[in-house]
């Protein structure tokens, strides 16, 4: 029997407010990635300082998702978010558009719950200290979704270029269980840290493999263009690396393609993504002391499962 039709909801920010949980954004994530594997495109418009994405899925069994949004470098002097947009959830079985959801709310927690899941997945299972590298919006939506998730994680290390960022989010959050520093010294704070994440706008590596000690877990999030990177050819030949997935990063994020140019990786040194890492069995962590890489690429799919499973909570 048809579904009726009935007018799409609008989904902001502020409407989702203490309403959504990491855990089951992470959760989503996983289930998500048990389904059948997405299709998906993208389409990329306009010069590096100001790009428009339109990113699209479909999920046998989830339904359809598009989101469009822009990400304009100059915006923070301006007063402006510097990514600006939506995204539209489509039903499966009828085409009907169900919600539309604020980008910058799917952004957040598809952002934050994909690498937390590749995180869970993949860190020591006694991780005790985090380190974040980067201090802003995105890291603190990791600092809650990893602590959330994580209920090891007792300390929380942030660095950031500019050391005022870093001191104005320790005080800033509030909620977290766990012990809060600024750092000042990021290659000593990469040595003591059990999992580290990273969430900048490099173009340059700022995480050297020669930093990272054994049995450390490094996520990246920052790259997502062909010239930008956060990690060294040194960390990304030593480390096992995996990624959430094959079709967003490699042959698109210079964080994997710049390596493989260089020789220091080739496309089989990633070893799996979430589809692979989610399943009984799968190849994931293998010791103590071995280095896992995750980079956190993005993709239309995650946006879609993340999105569908807040029209859901709102819904209800």
């Amino acid at each position: 029997m048809a579904r009726k039709s009935s007018a799409p909801q609008f989904l902001s920010y502020g409407d989702a407010t203490g309403r959504l949980s990491w855990r089951d954004a992470v959760e989503a994530l996983r289930q998500g990635h048990t389904l059948p594997q997405a299709q998906i495109r993208d389409v990329f418009l306009g010069p590096p300082t100001g790009t428009m994405m339109s990113r699209s899925a479909w999920i046998e069994g989830l339904g359809y998702g598009a989101k469009t949004f822009t990400v304009f470098d100059g915006n923070a002097a301006r007063g402006l978010p510097t990514v600006q947009g939506a995204m539209l959830v489509f039903d499966g079985e009828t085409g009907t558009l169900q919600a539309i959801v604020d980008s910058p709310l799917v952004t957040e927690f598809k952002t934050a719950a994909d690498s937390v899941l590749g995180a869970s997945l993949l860190a020591r299972p006694d991780s005790r200290h985090l380190l974040v590298v980067g201090a802003g919006t995105v890291a603190a939506s990791l600092v809650k979704a990893y602590t959330a998730v994580l209920p090891g994680i007792e300390r929380v290390s942030i660095w950031s270029r500019r050391p005022e960022q870093a001191r104005n989010l320790v005080a800033g959050l509030s909620g977290v269980k766990a012990e809060l520093v600024a750092v000042p010294d990021l290659p000593d704070a990469v040595g003591q840290a059990d999992i580290v994440t990273s969430a900048t706008m490099a173009r340059q590596p700022v995480i050297l493999g020669a930093w990272v000690r054994p049995g450390t877990h490094v996520d990246l999030i920052g790259a997502f263009k062909a010239d930008m990177r956060e990690a060294d050819d040194a960390l990304m030949s030593k480390a096992v690396l995996f990624v959430d997935s094959r079709a967003t990063t490699l042959g698109h994020i210079g964080e994997l393609m710049l390596p493989i140019a260089s020789g220091a990786i080739t496309e089989d040194s990633v070893l799996g993504d979430l589809y692979d890492l989610v399943r009984p069995g799968a190849r994931r962590r293998q010791s103590e002391d071995e280095i896992t890489v995750f980079k956190n690429g993005g993709g239309a799919h995650l946006d879609l499962m993340i999105a569908s499973y807040i029209a859901r909570v709102m819904a209800g």
